[in-house]
């Protein structure tokens, strides 16, 4: 590889964070970060990388796409048996990454994972396209399968045997939330001093602390 990495670089400009002017609550800044986001055009900017760690201590991490934001946090979905949702049965600490290029803006989320309610996962299953609810049906996801081919062929028949019925929801298919404990908010800035705003929960309310970059 003659690849030139190391010169590879550039500027990050925004808006100097302050204390100050930081909500109290860090889910309103950032749905007030969010909100700015989705008005530029940046692709999917509810993915996030969701990082996780197995009962052997070996951390793996997979970008996700949040489908929903609550007062208690962030809501995903995903099958139980795959590999996020067997390092979350062993350890429910996780870590959500939000990156918005454009903006040159991230935030950083640990909390806690739980599943949400069987009744909110039916309703959002029923909210997806049919293909998308018969995937979730045939996808043993994160197992070995022999080769693509057999996928669709499974994908196939289960879509033929469902063309006129509706798909129900796979009971190892649902919905976690991410209540969060520490939020981070990190503003890119010239010559690399980032400003970097954390929260910390304690009790009912939120620490505020900046630290550098």
């Amino acid at each position: 590889m003659n690849k030139d990495l190391e010169n590879m670089r550039r500027e990050y400009v925004g808006a100097p964070l302050q204390k100050k002017t930081m909500m109290s609550n860090p889910m309103d800044q950032f749905d007030f970060w969010l909100d700015q986001a989705l008005e530029t055009s940046i692709l999917d900017p509810l993915a996030a990388t969701l990082a996780t760690v197995n009962k052997e201590g070996i951390p793996s991490a997979r970008i996700i796409l949040v489908k929903e934001i609550v007062e208690s946090g962030f809501v995903f979905y995903t099958n139980y048996d795959s590999q996020k949702g067997q390092d979350i049965l062993h350890n429910k600490n996780a870590c959500l990454n939000f990156y918005w290029d454009q903006l040159h803006r991230q935030v950083r989320i640990t909390g806690t994972l739980e599943k949400v309610s069987p009744e909110q996962s039916d309703s959002y299953f029923q909210s997806r396209p049919k293909e998308s609810q018969i995937m979730a049906c045939v996808s043993a996801q994160s197992h070995r399968i022999d080769s693509g081919k057999a996928l669709k062929e499974k994908f196939h028949n289960k879509e033929n045997e469902q063309t006129n019925s509706p798909v129900s929801r796979p009971k190892n298919w649902g919905g976690f939330t991410l209540t969060p404990t520490n939020f981070e908010f990190w503003q890119g800035q010239p010559s690399r001093l980032h400003d970097r705003i954390q929260y910390s929960k304690n009790h009912s309310s939120w620490d505020l602390n900046r630290v550098q970059p």
